[in-house]
């Protein structure tokens, strides 16, 4: 059995955690989650309507999940990392959203299995 890694900063899990996301419609669940997260978010501030928040967690997880358990048929990294996958969710989406993120991908890739980057 693998010993399980242990990421003592973000900078060292975020590469770990796009290599447990490298199917393409895992990666759209998390970007549709998200935003839409963010959707729900901006809603509540803005109506004061603060149920909406319980929202959020169903949301972010909901989509998150879905794509792990039958896309990239993976266990979700928040289960071990739940503050860094957090974090590296929305890194993700910004990356996404900015095009970055098959460069950031070819570079976690390399950094995790030693694969040269693109």
């Amino acid at each position: 059995m693998a010993k399980e890694r242990k990421y003592k900063t973000f900078k060292a899990f975020y590469p770990f955690y796009l290599t447990e996301h490298q199917d393409p419609i895992c990666q759209e669940l998390h970007f549709t989650g998200t935003a839409t997260l963010l959707v729900i978010l901006f809603i509540a501030i803005l109506t004061q309507k603060w149920a909406l928040l319980g929202l959020i967690p169903l949301v972010g997880y909901g989509f998150a999940w879905v794509g792990h358990f039958f896309f990239e048929k993976n266990r979700p990294a928040t289960f071990q990392y739940p503050l860094y996958s957090l974090g590296s969710d929305f890194v993700m989406f910004y990356h996404i959203l900015t095009n970055q993120i098959g460069k950031k991908m070819a570079d976690a890739r390399k950094t995790i299995y030693g694969e040269k980057a693109a």
